[in-house]
């Protein structure tokens, strides 16, 4: 009787119901039955790494690594991981170059080239000139080739030769990036017919794909040129050039390569200004300047 006034008669059956339940339940089977365990996620994220920073590596290949590392696996199993992730077999994959892989298997050699503008007041008026920057990826050196209202066939075919002459600043380039503008079609000719610098084309409407100088040039107008007003042709735009290249700060933790080849620390100022008349450009190094 006390116990009717406890609980009622739905709890007592919801009780008997689980209690047969249990019984016929078998989890303490289910838990010793037989059967592969499943891959660590260590393991799996070996796997997918792997299968990213190789792209020729096959299943066994992966495997066997794995295996060298103290992880036993299957080749079924590298592969289930890797179509889980939506990573392609390695002939597939084999076909396919990323940006990231391209950079850093060429990143001592490699250099891009881009124009950049700035108006300038002269008699005429309004005048656009064009700059022609160049920059080493690996080191962010940066040379202004040349600077000019019309960048012509004739000129462009000149700074390319200025560029890539004994001692040039892509005398040793094995790649160069250039985008898909038409005024680079002298430099083109001249790089493929008469040096061994790959010209690598960027896709379309891909800037972010030149990012280091992209950056670079975005500095130079927002921290110079687009601070100024400039009178009287190309003159007055290489002085302020020059000023911004020699007294812009530097980052002390920065460390580059100066002219020399030698790599050092650099402090927030460059002194190796010096002068070449005889060479029709000037040449950032860091952010100093030598014209």
């Amino acid at each position: 009787m006390e116990l009717t006034t406890i609980v009622t008669p739905d709890t007592i059956l919801r009780w008997r119901r689980r209690l047969i339940a249990e019984k016929w339940d078998y989890i303490d089977r289910r838990k010793k039955a037989p059967g592969r365990p499943p891959v660590p996620d260590e393991v799996a994220r070996l796997v997918l790494r792997m299968a990213e920073e190789n792209s020729t590596w096959g299943y066994d290949r992966i495997q066997g690594a794995l295996a060298n590392l103290g992880h036993r696996i299957s080749d079924t199993s590298v592969g289930n991981i890797l179509r889980a992730n939506g990573i392609e077999p390695a002939p597939t994959r084999r076909g396919t170059t990323t940006w990231k892989t391209f950079l850093q298997a060429h990143w001592e050699s490699i250099a891009a080239i881009d124009f950049t503008t700035v108006e300038v007041w002269t008699r005429d008026g309004l005048t656009t000139l064009y700059i022609l920057v160049a920059m080493r990826l690996n080191t962010r050196r940066v040379e202004i080739a040349g600077m000019t209202a019309n960048p012509e066939v004739d000129w462009v075919g000149q700074m390319a030769r200025n560029l890539t002459a004994c001692g040039g600043f892509l005398d040793d380039t094995s790649h160069l990036l250039v985008d898909r503008d038409t005024k680079f079609l002298p430099l083109r000719t001249y790089l493929n017919d008469m040096t061994d610098t790959d010209v690598v084309l960027l896709p379309p409407r891909s800037p972010n794909l030149n990012a280091h100088l992209e950056r670079y040039m975005r500095s130079m107008k927002s921290e110079c040129l687009g601070r100024m007003i400039f009178f009287g042709g190309r003159l007055s735009t290489v002085r302020v050039l020059g000023h911004y290249g020699v007294w812009a700060p530097l980052p002390e933790e920065w460390s580059c390569t100066a002219s020399t080849g030698r790599g050092g620390k650099v402090s927030s100022l460059w002194a190796n200004v010096g002068r070449n008349r005889a060479a029709s450009h000037w040449r950032f190094t860091g952010r100093s300047i030598a014209m």
